[in-house]
């Protein structure tokens, strides 16, 4: 086991960041690790969760940060409410057998069985146990700051309440500009803190409950790979209004692979500009072009059950290189007792091998479908300012892919689809 504390700069304490065999090797059943680390200068929701197989489905919790100077210090009107909303995904099986399945097999883990709201599925599903559905109690005219978490570890989500809108204030410990909407998009490993004000219609629900329901996002539809296509629901129950016999009220919800709203609500975050803290730099150092998707690869020697006459195996990729994580010493204590050899290389590229139709149909493509695997990273001087453009390609098919990077946050300067045409961005920006 090892925890990740997402989100936290982890300034000094490296260490405690906590990916498996990247800054320390796993606890052992039995043994121990404490992590100590702090907080200095971030505020907002973040999370923890398990950082090695696929524990992280089960193993997560949230991270509050709050004011330093309480309630009043936040730059929104204060809620009257917090509130901590995890969703996540579940699965009828254990997910560590899944996860070392898929690696021996070369194949996918299968979608999950269902998705979950503060730990529980909702009515939606036929569940043989009893209580399967969260309920958060609220006060007429009361405004609340959610704190929506994506524990998934696959699937971005929509989030509706039924008859109910936001306001969202921040993002992954970051204030933004206030922003009004009625659904909230969140990636996996994201966070979204946004304010509800409890003033839904009772006249369309008489019984004083509404539902929160969190449905999946696939942009690649009907191409990607198999997801689950249901509903995970939370009932938002009105103190002293509500009547346990008159069903909750259900919105509408998006379509799975509505990708306009999900891009509307992703395009209109923007930073909220507060006194000290960083601005967009103007001096860029290294540019680095990276693109990213799902090609294939040879089994490896560990892939014990992979079928080797039938063909290469998926393997996701950045700039034709797919990370393979070393199996004797952590890389970070590798970097520290001068012993990388052999551990990993210092030869990440700055671009891809080649150029070509990044977003075109994959039958264009099958000729660079294949990656090899290395363990390569990029080496940069403190203070050093990296400007990269991330594209998404379609080697096999298209598909949508959040980006955390650990120890910093970053300024998305610009975003788009199809290919990236730097001539064109330059002109447009003169």
């Amino acid at each position: 086991m090892t925890i990740h504390w997402h989100g936290v700069f982890q300034r000094g304490t490296q260490w405690a960041d906590g990916p498996a065999m990247i800054t320390q090797c796993p606890v052992r059943p039995g043994g121990n690790y404490t992590y100590r680390f702090n907080v200095t200068g971030q505020e907002g929701t973040l999370w923890w969760h398990a950082h090695i197989s696929f524990l992280r489905a089960t193993v997560y919790g949230a991270l509050v940060i709050r004011p330093r100077g309480g309630d009043k210090a936040y730059p929104f009107p204060k809620p009257d409410k917090e509130v901590v909303v995890i969703l996540g995904e579940w699965w009828n099986d254990n997910v560590v057998d899944l996860e070392r399945m898929a690696f021996l097999t070369g194949m996918t883990a299968r979608h999950a069985d269902a998705y979950t709201i503060n730990g529980k599925p909702g009515d939606l599903y036929n569940c043989s146990a009893a209580n399967t559905t969260t309920t958060f109690q609220v006060r007429r005219n009361e405004t609340h700051l959610l704190r929506i978490i994506n524990a998934a570890l696959n699937t971005p989500l929509f989030v509706k309440v039924a008859n109910h809108s936001f306001t969202v204030v921040g993002v992954d410990a970051a204030y933004t500009t206030p922003y009004k909407t009625d659904v909230v998009v969140i990636a996996p490993g994201q966070t979204v803190d946004a304010l509800m004000v409890a003033d839904g219609d009772l006249a369309a629900a008489p019984g004083g409950r509404f539902y929160m329901a969190a449905t999946p996002y696939d942009s690649a539809i009907p191409m990607g790979p198999p997801f689950s296509q249901t509903t995970a629901t939370a009932i938002v129950e009105y103190t002293g209004q509500s009547n346990l016999t008159v069903p909750p009220v259900l919105s509408t919800r998006p379509e799975y692979n509505d990708t306009a709203t999900a891009h509307r609500f992703l395009s209109n975050l923007t930073a909220l500009v507060l006194p000290g803290k960083p601005t967009v730099p103007l001096v860029i150092d290294t540019r680095m072009f990276v693109t990213m998707g799902l090609g294939v690869s040879d089994c490896q020697p560990a892939q014990l059950f992979c079928n080797r006459s039938a063909g290469p195996v998926f393997s996701s990729s950045m700039n034709n290189a797919s990370f393979v994580a070393p199996t004797t010493i952590s890389m970070l204590e590798a970097h520290f007792t001068n012993a990388s050899a052999g551990v990993y290389t210092r030869d990440f590229p700055d671009t891809p091998p080649f150029i070509f139709d990044y977003t075109g149909g994959a039958s264009d493509t099958a000729m660079l479908q294949f990656t090899t695997k290395s363990t390569m990273v990029k080496t940069l001087r403190y203070n050093e300012t990296v400007e990269m453009v991330l594209q998404n390609t379609r080697l096999i098919a298209k598909e949508s892919h959040p980006m955390h990077i650990h120890g910093l946050n970053f300024f998305i300067v610009a975003q788009g689809f199809g290919n990236y045409d730097e001539a064109m961005l330059a002109q447009l920006s003169h």
